[in-house]
């Protein structure tokens, strides 16, 4: 492994999204094989590289001394999200068709909204992943307010 592999900075500090799986190696494959990321550890804790971050992947479990008030699983209700990986790329529709063929399930084709083109799909445990093109944002044009306001 080279240090450049790591999310482990020599100063200040990266960003990495940390995600409790069922499977890590059913997640790994996902993330690795449907989203082209790079394995760099395949275990205990699974990082996988993708693009300019990182994913760092365990399975969950009960408190530990320096969480002790916190169990961690994955998501139990697909229906609510909290939080979702939200990833950027150049052309959502050659995205969209080349994740879709590789077996990523989306919930809906890309959708025009002024700001972007964007469309969702989920990991193997279910978690929510965007997935976003800038279109008129890059012309100063927002995006619609969100559901249920204005």
């Amino acid at each position: 492994m080279l240090r450049e592999d790591l999310p482990a900075p020599e100063s200040g500090l990266l960003l990495t999204h940390f995600l409790t799986v069922a499977d890590v190696p059913r997640s790994r494959a996902f993330y690795r094989d449907v989203l082209g990321g790079e394995v760099v550890l395949a275990e205990n804790p699974c990082i996988v590289k993708l693009a300019n971050g990182w994913l760092i992947m365990n399975p969950g479990g009960g408190p530990t001394p320096d969480k002790p008030d916190v169990t961690l699983r994955p998501p139990a209700d697909p229906g609510t999200a909290t939080s979702f990986l939200n990833i950027r790329v150049a052309d959502i529709e050659r995205c969209y068709r080349e994740w879709s063929a590789l077996g990523a399930e989306f919930l809906t084709p890309p959708i025009d909204r002024k700001a972007e083109l964007r469309c969702y799909l989920r990991d193997p445990d279910g978690y929510l992943i965007e997935v976003g093109q800038a279109t008129g944002l890059l012309n100063g044009v927002l995006a619609d307010p969100p559901a249920g306001r204005g």
